[in-house]
């Protein structure tokens, strides 16, 4: 019985979690989507970030990380099933975390090309102020 309600919650932990993955564009930065900046500060000195995002960098810059701590950090900022956005400079970063986050429930959108894709479709940026 035990392991039965085991399955079952862990099963029902994949069907209320969501994951999109869409192509980044000025459209769907100005939806009011939630946007977390998973880059690095040095990233978001050298480009600006989208406008009212949120930034919370993922992995350092060596590419080492902290999962649970970046966690805590995120749900400060967003409530695991309300619908939000990552972003990175080029959506490799995205797509891994994305697929981390999903897995753990949160309702989560992936946004394809990230900054890069972004800028060269002409968004401009907003400074970064740490």
């Amino acid at each position: 019985m035990n392991k039965l309600l085991l399955i079952l919650v862990l099963f029902s932990t994949f069907l209320f979690a969501e994951l999109r993955r869409v192509d980044v564009s000025e459209e769907i930065v100005k939806s009011g989507i939630k946007i977390i900046d998973i880059r690095t500060e040095p990233e978001w000195k050298e480009t600006g970030i989208v406008e009212n995002s949120i930034t919370l960098t993922f992995f350092d810059e060596q590419g080492r990380y902290n999962a649970d701590a970046f966690l805590e950090q995120l749900n400060r900022h967003v409530k695991k099933d309300r619908e939000f956005a990552l972003i990175c400079r080029t959506g490799n970063r995205t797509s891994a975390v994305s697929d981390l986050l999903s897995k753990n429930g949160y309702k989560v959108v992936d946004l394809k090309g990230g900054i890069k894709k972004l800028m060269s479709q002409g968004y401009v940026l907003e400074k970064y102020k740490p």
